[in-house]
């Protein structure tokens, strides 16, 4: 076995700490563990492709969360300052 398949087959995420960087430094815990389940379950829908299940991670915390005017993930709705 090479190391490619060995980083491969371990690639699903088991608890926060082994998430990437990126998303460890900015999503809050909720938003994490949205990341980690999503992630592990595309991993398993679509063929250990990384690339994909990372989109789908990406595409359920957005469903939950969205990024203030500081940057800051939040929980909730985009706020509509369009009609204030």
């Amino acid at each position: 076995m090479s190391l490619w398949e060995i980083q491969e087959t371990e690639m699903p995420y088991e608890n926060r700490a082994d998430l990437p960087e990126s998303v460890r430094e900015h999503l809050p815990s909720h938003a994490q563990d949205i990341y980690k389940e999503a992630f592990n379950s595309a991993w398993d829908e679509y063929g250990q492709d990384e690339s994909r299940a990372h989109r789908v991670a990406w595409g359920a915390v957005e469903r939950k969360y969205h990024k203030d005017p500081s940057g800051k993930w939040v929980e909730g709705p985009v706020e509509d300052t369009a009609h204030r």
